[in-house]
């Protein structure tokens, strides 16, 4: 007998299902308590998903009894992916996920004693038997979950990556994407792909890259800049990079770095006065106080101070 696959020919797979099988309603309640670990575990999802598991693993005992890479095994296995994902995404830890699997070992293991009688060359090969395959179903269990959790970290960085890009309509054909933090490979292709998505719907001609919340500016940053500008270029509209502190211009200085013929501005103020400009707009104090009041009794729909005159 081996580690995880190879039984002994005493072995009998139908035996020990029937075993299971027969004593399910004692094997159950026993199993199911021991899971009662965490609030997000009720009593009767736990023994539903028991009830479950120990029907698969009857079923594939007959003719998997020999190691868990058997296809026999395959429902079994996408029952305990599921379980492990979902787990995982609720906040289980590996040992708790694991413990599904490895809490079924001494109820199971009890009920085999029993059936088994005097017979101990057969109880013991019975029990390596089982041992083997539980093991072998918890580890790939460890697997599974940790899996999960790589896929809903990934996820999270996603969604936390399209939430600190966002494309905002400054003004009808004027978008702004104001950045924040380091920019890196993964941050620069989410912004990229933003920006060109929000310039085909709204069909733009000026786009705002506002560097005012990015630390520190180096040639990786530049050129993961310059990239998204030439993307925006290509798709027809013309790009504005604000933000362009004295420290950071300093750098830019010392770096060498060409920008080319981008527009660079100060403030982001400064960038959208320019592309307002470039829109055929220009921004016009309205009168006093008085003529606010008066504008807005007439239905003017004054909402401040200045507004956009084309």
């Amino acid at each position: 007998m081996t580690d995880r696959g190879k039984m002994t020919k005493s072995t009998d797979g139908g035996r020990i299902a029937a075993t299971l099988s027969r004593h399910a309603d004692a094997i159950l309640p026993e199993w199911t308590a021991k899971q009662l670990t965490r609030g997000a575990l009720t009593d009767s999802l736990v023994a539903s998903q028991c009830s479950e598991f120990l029907g698969l693993f009857v079923a594939a005992l007959p003719g998997g009894v020999g190691s868990i890479d058997k296809k026999e095994w395959g429902p079994t296995k996408e029952f305990l992916g599921t379980l492990s994902r979902s787990r995982a995404a609720q906040g289980f830890s590996p040992s708790e996920t694991a413990m599904f699997i490895f809490a079924a070992k001494e109820p199971m293991f009890e009920q085999v004693r029993v059936d088994g009688g005097g017979n101990g060359d057969q109880v013991a090969a019975d029990l390596g038997a089982l041992t083997s395959l539980l093991d072998g179903l918890g580890l790939y269990t460890t697997e599974m979950y940790q899996k999960g959790r790589e896929e809903l970290i990934r996820r999270q960085e996603r969604d936390l990556l399209e939430l600190s890009t966002p494309v905002v309509t400054l003004w009808d054909g004027i978008l702004a994407l104001p950045m924040i933090g380091t920019l890196d490979s993964g941050r620069t292709q989410v912004a990229m792909e933003a920006l060109l998505q929000r310039i085909v719907e709204t069909g733009s001609q000026i786009a705002i890259l506002d560097i005012t919340g990015v630390p520190t500016v180096d040639t990786l940053t530049a050129q993961h800049l310059l990239k998204t500008v030439t993307a925006a270029r290509l798709m027809g509209a013309e790009c504005i990079i604000s933000g362009i502190r004295p420290q950071i211009a300093q750098t830019i200085v010392h770096l060498g770095i060409d920008l080319g013929d981008v527009i660079t501005k100060a403030t982001l103020a400064d960038a959208f006065r320019i592309a307002l400009a470039r829109t055929g707009r220009a921004v016009a104090k309205v009168g006093g106080a008085a003529s606010i009041a008066s504008a807005a009794g007439a239905g003017a729909g004054v909402r401040g101070t200045s507004t956009a005159q084309p």
